[in-house]
């Protein structure tokens, strides 16, 4: 017969408390769970890892197995003559509802069909691990909301989802999806699902945060005139009127234009003038006629 060095089994020391026997019991269920676990030989390690905690959880038990000193694991083991295991809390009908159990050779020769509490399947609730995961969506399913089906590839298996994204959501922030992480066992909850959420990169827009920016052409008369011009946002185009005097790299701040949210972000556009390339005489001579009547060197300064 061979020992079992239940505190490998179990990765703790032999000086670990009986907090830090527990969790870490907790730990290795929810691991090698035969229902959820994808682990190579789950079953064997999760009957290995029940085993060592239905001793080292027990005090008795416990200070039963370390008397019989330090042995490696897989040693040739015989129990002490006339060993005898005695559980002084022992409830003396117990022996009837231990007969299921699965244990070792080596557990039986130290305690016994009796020594296996009532609680040897170990029943309490344990609740699911959290899980976390990342999808991208566009910048105008961040701005509108709304609903749509997402395929997760989570450990080796693929879900498909419905998920809600509300309106005003931010690179960074995540949806939490309740009840959608790692199954609960014996009655304990499933953890949750959290989806961090990734905005693609858009062709006009760009953003910080709550905030939205867009670079806008316009044209010499526009910005110099102070003309009445359509400017895209998010929410569709509205109409404008540009400060006249308008000049390359200034910014104008649209309040409330950016993402959604209390309070909403802004828009921030900034002007780029463009110069029409003149392509025929009389266009040649728009421009001589404004070097005339204009003059204006802007490296003056």
């Amino acid at each position: 017969m061979e020992f079992q060095d239940y505190y490998h089994i179990l990765g703790v020391s032999k000086t670990a408390t009986e907090d830090e026997i527990k969790k870490q019991y907790r730990r290795l269920a929810r691991k090698y769970h035969p229902d959820v676990s994808k682990e190579k030989d789950a079953e064997t390690k999760f009957k290995s890892m029940k085993e060592a905690y239905e001793v080292l959880k027990d005090p008795e038990k416990r200070k039963a197995y370390d008397q019989m000193g330090s042995h490696q694991a897989g040693d040739s083991f015989t129990p002490p003559p006339n060993w005898k295991y005695q559980n002084a809390h022992q409830h003396k009908h117990q022996s009837q509802q231990h007969n299921q159990a699965d244990f070792s050779d080596f557990f039986e020769s130290l305690f016994g069909q009796q020594a296996r509490g009532a609680r040897q399947q170990h029943t309490f609730p344990q609740d699911g691990e959290d899980q976390h995961s990342k999808i991208n969506i566009t910048l105008e399913e961040a701005f509108r909301g709304g609903e749509r089906r997402v395929e997760l590839l989570q450990g080796k298996n693929k879900r498909q989802l419905n998920i809600k994204i509300p309106a005003g959501i931010t690179n960074g922030q995540s949806i939490r999806l309740s009840g959608q992480g790692s199954p609960g066992l014996n009655g304990g909850k499933n953890g949750d699902l959290y989806l961090e959420i990734t905005i693609e990169k858009h062709p006009q827009f760009s953003i910080d945060k709550k905030n939205v920016y867009l670079n806008l052409p316009v044209t010499p008369w526009e910005a110099a005139l102070g003309e009445k011009i359509e400017v895209p946002t998010l929410g569709g185009k509205i109409a404008f009127t540009l400060p006249s005097h308008s000049q390359t790299g200034q910014k104008i701040r649209l309040k409330g234009r950016g993402l959604p949210g209390n309070p909403a972000g802004d828009q921030y556009v900034t002007l780029s003038i463009h110069i029409p390339e003149p392509k025929t005489e009389v266009q040649k001579k728009l421009y001589e006629q404004m070097k005339n009547e204009m003059p204006f060197n802007p490296r003056a300064s």
